[in-house]
């Protein structure tokens, strides 16, 4: 069984706990880059995606989660977490960490009044469509060869991707009942 780390500095934390915790996952909170030392897979939460940065940065977060995804952590980015994960932003700011291969856009969907719940059919999970809600949600913009799109919106925007042992989301899967996509990140970091 992997052992999860949620990042704890900001965002929605806790509802992925509370998921990791429904699908009896040993998970514990990372507030210092320390505690990513024996961990098989970290999720950077949903909050916002400059803060998130900011304090990423005033903790030391940002080599240490670099060194450890090429050590073979995985590394599961949900809505800011998607920002912060990214190569490339089209806009100027946070700066992202540049693990997966994908250029992403801000608040894609529009502001917090344009925020929206819809089925949508993620590729590597079987039965029905998992129920996703977009809040200020980011959008992917381009990915690389080496990227796996496995959900998209129904105009073609991809909302989900995959890369080796690297995963994003444009929504937030903590806020609905289903474990479907934790237990897919689970998958990724026992790989």
């Amino acid at each position: 069984m992997p052992k999860i780390g949620v990042l704890a500095i900001q965002g929605d934390f806790l509802e992925h706990g509370k998921m990791l915790d429904a699908i009896s996952i040993d998970w514990s909170e990372v507030r210092l880059p320390d505690q990513l030392e024996g961990l098989d897979g970290l999720i950077i939460p949903g909050g916002e995606s400059t803060t998130i940065v900011q304090l990423m940065d005033i903790y030391g977060f940002r080599d240490a989660i670099k060194r450890r995804s090429s050590e073979g952590m995985a590394v599961w980015g949900t809505c800011a977490g998607m920002i912060v994960i990214a190569r490339k932003l089209l806009d100027r700011r946070p700066e992202p960490l540049g693990l997966m291969n994908i250029e992403v856009s801000r608040n894609a969907f529009g502001r917090q009044v344009d925020s929206f719940e819809t089925d949508i059919q993620v590729s590597s999970i079987e039965g029905d469509p998992i129920h996703a809600i977009f809040i200020r949600a980011p959008v992917v913009t381009n990915v690389g060869p080496e990227v796996e799109i496995i959900a998209e919106v129904e105009d073609g925007k991809p909302v989900a991707v995959k890369q080796g042992k690297l995963m994003a989301t444009s929504f937030h899967p903590e806020l609905t009942d289903d474990t479907r996509l934790h237990e897919l990140f689970c998958r990724l970091s026992s790989s």
